[in-house]
């Protein structure tokens, strides 16, 4: 096997030395480390693809579908989905996630509105504009959660089109919480039958359902279609993430390709089989007990970190049962440090 030359060899060891000095420095992003797969290190020399339907063999049987599939069964319990009614798929992320779930809304609504925060995530004004479905920013309040009442006023507006909602499950910023009860009313007051919800529960999705906290956003609340992040709550070396569908939904798409032997259901198509192995290994190692602590220590962490910025006179605060803490920005100096 061919090495690298003298000088590439240098620029590779320098970057690893730079790279694990930020990762011990490393703020403001939410991410987990506190993680080690080194356990699995041996499986980085092969090719997993998970190409397809999770869900269906492929020819390509280089994968992890078993463990996939173990991994979605954990969270379609954590999440109360409906019986033998559900599916879903580990993804690169949870843009990803929301892309799939806008995709199914809008195949199940062609002509349907979405309705989404002002406070949501960037990359969903890209997902939108990729899948050409008109949509309408409803307003939020100080605190980044969604304003029922501008969201009421805009359904009766609009009472003639399908709703497409997109829940935010914990906003990028501020970690504010849609509150599902309030939008179902909001629908049900608008008298609109034909609606679909998405959540994006991106970080607060797998802490607040092992918590069971309030408001409430699984399957039994609503939601038609939820994505979750790996590497934020649970970590991961490389990002990843989850999504899942009500299963008579997501059967309106999706096609046979006979060359991989399997069903073109995803986004993407080839999928990195090393992701669900991780997601696997994680809940196995820490069960629903270790994961239910991990979520307590977070929280505590959070408060002690909010309680300690005010006492030194950093006025920091945290939306209900939030892990962000939010403050005022500190110096370049600080941040870049």
């Amino acid at each position: 096997m061919d090495l690298l030359n003298p000088l590439d060899e240098q620029r590779l060891k320098t970057y690893m030395v730079k790279a694990e000095e930020r990762a011990n420095n490393f703020l403001g992003y939410p991410i987990a480390r506190d993680f080690d797969y080194s356990a699995l290190y041996p499986l980085l020399a092969l090719p997993l693809n998970n190409i397809g339907d999770p869900m269906v063999e492929s020819t390509y049987d280089l994968n992890s579908r078993s463990l996939e599939q173990e991994v979605l069964v954990f969270f379609a319990d954590l999440f109360r989905a409906p019986e033998k009614n559900w599916w879903g798929y580990i993804t690169s992320g949870g843009s990803e996630g929301n892309l799939y779930g806008l995709y199914v809304a809008r195949e199940l609504y062609p002509n349907g509105i979405v309705y989404y925060s002002e406070a949501t995530h960037y990359s969903v004004q890209k997902n939108i504009q990729l899948l050409n479905i008109r949509s309408i920013v409803i307003r939020t309040d100080e605190q980044g959660e969604m304003d029922y009442a501008d969201l009421s006023q805009m359904l009766q507006t609009h009472r003639d089109q399908p709703a497409i909602i997109f829940a935010n499950i914990g906003t990028t910023m501020m970690e504010a919480k849609d509150d599902l009860a309030q939008i179902t009313t909001a629908l049900k007051k608008a008298a609109i039958k034909s609606h679909y919800i998405h959540c994006d529960a991106a970080l607060a999705g797998v802490y607040s359902a092992l918590l069971d906290l309030k408001p409430g956003f699984d399957f039994t609340y609503g939601a038609d279609s939820i994505a979750i992040s790996g590497h934020k709550f649970i970590g991961s070396p490389i990002p990843c993430g989850m999504v899942m569908v009500k299963k008579n939904y997501k059967e309106r798409i999706g096609k046979v390709i006979p060359y991989i032997g399997t069903v073109d259901t995803t986004i993407t198509g080839s999928r990195n089989g090393h992701s669900p192995v991780f997601m696997w290994y994680a809940i196995k190692k820490l069960g629903i007990g270790g994961l239910k602590k991990r979520a307590e220590d977070s929280l505590a962490l959070a408060r002690y970190t909010e309680e300690r910025l005010n006492f030194i006179g950093i006025k920091a605060w945290r939306n209900p049962s939030a892990l962000t803490v939010i403050f005022p920005e500190p110096s370049l100096f600080l941040r870049q440090k």
